[in-house]
């Protein structure tokens, strides 16, 4: 087979609603979308605040869309291989002999170990595994849910000590499905988010496995972002191919957009929206309780990142469209969003599975203050969207509280950024300009360019593409920000005080 055939990257996205397969050709030092595939995934909420997926589900949509790719762009016999982007968080547990669950998997929105971080912060736990691992204690992390997984199926803690049981990340899951159960790895992006790994010298830390009673034998082994993980089984695509790029989601829409220099920094607006800020080679600790984070680990360096996380961004807009059904379709928001002259003094907070960064309130719930007889169901659009736009000045506060560099440019992705009415509101209320990418697969781009790299198809993680991105500019007066901010920040403080804990 001619080297120069093998000119194609197949990224997997494994996301929180969708898994999408994509094939990317490397051509004239870029990345160039060939063929796609997409499938919804189920989610299931057994309980309040319990969020789950099935991983079987999961490694069968990987399957499907990868095949129907393949086939897509040619055949296998043009791919050079393999890279893949996942939800971070998520916790697997599935036996190391037969390869299937043995839980459904716990997924990074879900709440049910809160219980458990505030125990261990009231124990005064917090500020080591913060200054080991760059994170806060909070349930959204993988150990506590690690540990649910091991003490909720019998025999599963003491099976896992024996190594009979496997825990894992999407990543991990995905990878051991892939080779064949021969390779139990995860990538250092992946690893950091678990609170069991010093982001310092990216590996597993004995005295925080035991702080969370996840067993060590269960862990895979932490790799780096770019380069050879193992070869796919032979038969799932024809042949076997390189498994040579693997980061989280947000840390590959990083990659995706070239945020590759300290003071870079993008948000990605999907079921939730995550900002991460490259900081450069060294981790920065948080003292506004956004979160250190590993950006990237390829070609020998590492860089590291703050990043802040809202839980709930796209999925208020999926509440208004499945739960209450005030929208038909999503397109749908900007237009009546628009038809308001303005928000009417109505707020959303849209603290479906608590508050993210900087609040940090597990048990916060949604809430909608404001409402007069005048409110019907476009300001209840209306403010979802521009909750958003709060959320993220939040974030950008607490980074430029942390000593970051003002954002000269907030590179955005996600399917909300398809809202323009969204996206100015972002622009007006954190006083930055917002640059869209003409191509919005972010977290796929970038799983393809690691994986490119990994193989030696291009020299480095640089972006290049000729395509204008769309940018919008504020232009909302300066009093009317600070009040809006002003409402902004009453209303986060009674959605709190409402918390069933609180109440």
């Amino acid at each position: 087979m001619e080297r120069n055939r093998l000119s194609l990257i197949l990224a997997i996205d494994q996301g929180t609603t969708s898994t999408r397969a994509i094939a990317f050709e490397v051509r004239d030092g870029g990345l160039h979308p060939v063929a796609v595939s997409q499938i919804e995934l189920a989610q299931h909420f057994p309980q309040s605040g319990w969020v789950e997926h099935d991983a079987s589900e999961i490694w069968s949509a990987v399957l499907q869309t990868c095949r129907e790719v393949v086939q897509k762009a040619g055949g296998v016999d043009r791919f050079a291989a393999v890279g893949l982007t996942n939800q971070r968080e998520t916790a697997v547990m599935w036996d190391a002999g037969t390869g299937a669950p043995l839980h459904r998997a716990i997924v990074w929105q879900d709440r049910r170990t809160a219980p458990v971080t505030a125990r261990l912060t009231a124990e005064g736990q917090e500020p080591a595994v913060q200054a080991a691992t760059g994170l806060i204690l909070d349930p959204y992390f993988s150990a506590t849910k690690f540990a649910w997984l091991l003490d909720s199926v019998p025999g599963a803690r003491d099976r896992a000590i024996r190594g009979e049981v496997k825990l894992g990340t999407i990543d991990a899951w995905l990878i051991w499905k892939l080779t064949g159960g021969r390779i139990h790895a995860t990538d250092a992006s992946n690893a950091a988010r678990t609170a069991l790994m010093d982001l310092k010298t990216v590996e597993w830390r004995d005295d925080l496995c035991a702080l969370f009673a996840v067993p060590r034998a269960a862990l895979p082994a932490i790799v780096p972002c770019a380069g050879v993980i193992g070869e796919t089984e032979p038969g799932l695509f024809g042949r076997a191919l390189p498994l040579a790029g693997s980061a989280g989601d947000q840390q590959a829409a990083l990659v995706g957009h070239g945020a590759l220099h300290p003071g870079d920094a993008k948000i990605t607006y999907g079921t939730g929206a995550f900002l991460v800020a490259n900081v450069g080679p060294k981790p920065v600790a948080s003292t506004r309780r956004l979160l250190g984070t590993l950006g990237y680990q390829a070609a020998g360096q590492t860089a590291y990142a703050l990043e802040g996380s809202i839980f709930s961004a796209g999925s208020a807009i999926q509440w208004l469209r499945d739960g209450v059904k005030l929208i038909s379709e999503s397109r749908q928001s900007e237009a009546l969003a628009q038809g308001l002259a303005d928000n009417g003094g109505v707020y959303m907070v849209p603290g479906f599975t608590g508050l993210g960064a900087p609040w940090w309130e597990p048990e916060a719930r949604g809430a909608v203050v404001g409402l007069t007889r005048d409110s019907g169901p476009a300001h209840f659009v209306r403010a979802a969207l521009e909750a958003l736009a709060y959320q993220t000045r939040d974030l950008l506060d607490a980074l430029a509280q942390d000593g970051a560099p003002p954002l000269k440019t907030l590179k955005v992705d996600g399917g909300v950024t398809a809202n323009s009415f969204a996206m100015q509101f972002v622009a007006d209320i954190c006083e930055v300009e917002v640059e869209r990418p003409a191509f919005q697969e972010m977290t796929a781009l970038g799983a393809a360019r690691l994986a490119a790299l990994g193989v030696g198809l291009l020299p480095d993680l640089q972006a290049r593409t000729t395509e204008a991105p769309a940018r919008w500019t504020p232009r909302m007066k300066p009093a009317e920000r600070d009040r809006l901010l002003s409402g902004w920040r009453r209303a986060v403080k009674a959605a709190i005080i409402a918390a069933p804990d609180r109440a």
